[in-house]
């Protein structure tokens, strides 16, 4: 494996990467980045985390001219959390440089962002629809631009964005390095490739389709008004040492941690939203075991790497079988075993059968534990909590107290107290969640294109247009929403 060392990058960029803490480049960062760096157009097809953005970023930083204030490159991603993340990324690595990357993305103030864009950010990192609105109102200029990413081509067009897209690259010049990465390569991402890019060069990854044999997998069907007491109810009987849970957007993933948190457990929440410091508190907690449950988007939960996650929970259903792959690999490493679980609404449970084909995977149905036995797991918890106290000599400060209970009380109650008290009362709190709309059905549905961020209100019309009234206006997908 090459390290970043010998790659011939800049010495700022090494010094930054090494604040990091990495050392090794991936196999696409060790094929993709000497290429770029000669100035070569590339397709990378890669999946997600796989270090794809470290891979198109150091060339990028590389070929910026830090004298000048104006944009000079450009990534495009399909969603506000991967283009937050990307700035983030860029702006770790270019901390020695002097180089500023800018997200812009639709739900964010434009005013706000019109006037950091007076600022002259050299590299912008946003949606396209959000890109477009900038374009059409001057304040983004694309004519002196030397590089432009599309990262994530195939999601950008199963979202609608192709279009948007074409009308990005029409601003931008001739003469620049192109570099498109994608999971995969349908026929109009080729088509898009051959229109704007000059000779290509392909590097392709192994695609990582078979999930770890490590990890064993199982589905409850659950109606959605159910899951979080479903959820909680699993969390007694498993008792997860750390456990990973996914939810579909950022509102779902606090809601959820905050409920979770009502409820007794030790989670915090981890999504496109939170800056930098906030990412590395949570992830501190996490791998210091301050908190046992991390609940993340997907795009935000990219790059987690925490040795000892033995369970993760898919709350909301993946949206793709990759999607579900790059899940389930947070637990079950180095030769260990973990537990995947899946949440499926009756609407979804034809997903996990396209997921199970796709992943290779065994996906076992189970039926949801009783109330009685999440209390029995409760209980044995408990138990075993006090029985290595005891073990350990953690109580000799509280004899005095204890002798002056057992003149008062016999030693059977003071012992059902002392476990009730262990066994967190809150789990009785109420706790409601806004609904979310499945997004998968059975019975395929006609799919609908759907345009530009820009149109939002006619999406969501045309959405409901198209499912002849049998979709509610709520059901637009998920990851539109959160690209606008």
């Amino acid at each position: 494996m090459t390290t970043f060392q010998e790659m011939g990058i800049s010495d700022p960029i090494k010094r930054a990467i090494t604040d990091m803490g990495f050392e090794e480049a991936s196999p696409i960062q060790e094929k993709a980045i000497p290429i770029a760096l000669t100035g070569k157009d590339i397709i990378g097809q890669a999946q997600t985390g796989t270090g794809k953005t470290a891979a198109f970023s150091i060339p990028i930083l590389e070929k910026v001219d830090t004298s000048k204030k104006f944009v000079q490159a450009i990534v495009i991603a399909p969603t506000r959390e991967l283009a937050i993340q990307v700035s983030e990324e860029i702006n770790r690595l270019s901390k020695y440089m002097g180089i500023t990357a800018l997200p812009i993305y639709g739900g964010q103030s434009i005013e706000r962002q019109i006037k950091a864009l007076k600022k002259g950010p050299q590299i912008i990192t946003g949606t396209p629809g959000r890109l477009l609105d900038h374009i059409k109102r001057k304040t983004l200029k694309l004519n002196r631009i030397s590089v432009v990413v599309l990262d994530e081509a195939d999601e950008m067009l199963d979202m609608g964005f192709l279009e948007d897209i074409e009308r990005i690259l029409k601003e931008t010049p001739e003469e620049k390095q192109t570099l498109l990465f994608s999971a995969t390569m349908p026929k109009p991402i080729q088509n898009l490739a051959e229109r704007f890019m000059h000779n290509p060069e392909l590097v392709k990854m192994k695609a990582r389709e078979v999930t770890s044999p490590t990890v064993k997998q199982i589905y409850y069907e659950v109606n959605e008004r159910d899951k979080f007491e479903v959820l909680c109810r699993l969390l007694d009987v498993d008792n997860p040492e750390l456990a990973v849970i996914f939810g579909r957007t950022k509102r779902r993933v606090d809601e959820l941690s905050d409920a979770l948190n009502k409820r007794g457990y030790l989670a915090d929440g981890l999504h496109g939203d939170l800056n930098q410091r906030q990412r590395d508190v949570v992830m501190n907690k996490f791998r210091e075991g301050k908190i046992d449950i991390l609940v993340a988007t997907d795009v935000a939960a990219r790059g987690i790497d925490v040795s000892g996650v033995t369970h993760v929970y898919n709350f909301d259903i993946p949206q793709d079988p990759e999607s579900y792959v790059h899940r389930i690999g947070r637990t079950g490493r180095a030769g260990k075993t973990g537990l995947a679980i899946t949440f499926a609404t009756p609407r979804e449970t034809g997903q996990i059968r396209i997921i199970e084909k796709a992943s290779k995977g065994n996906i076992q149905r189970k039926s949801i534990p009783t109330i009685a036995e999440a209390r029995e797991s409760v209980q044995q918890a408990a138990v075993e909590k006090m029985i290595q106290l005891v073990e350990e000599e953690q109580y000799t400060q509280f004899n005095r107290a204890a002798s002056e209970l057992l003149d008062q009380y016999d030693s059977i109650t003071l012992v059902s107290v002392a476990l009730k008290l262990m066994s967190k009362e809150q789990r009785d709190v109420p706790v409601q969640l806004t609904s979310e709309t499945p997004r998968y059905s059975s019975k395929p549905k006609k799919k609908v294109k759907e345009k530009s961020s820009r149109n939002y209100k006619g999406n969501r019309e045309l959405a409901k247009k198209g499912s002849k009234g049998k979709r509610k206006k709520t059901s637009m997908s998920s990851r539109k929403k959160e690209a606008l």
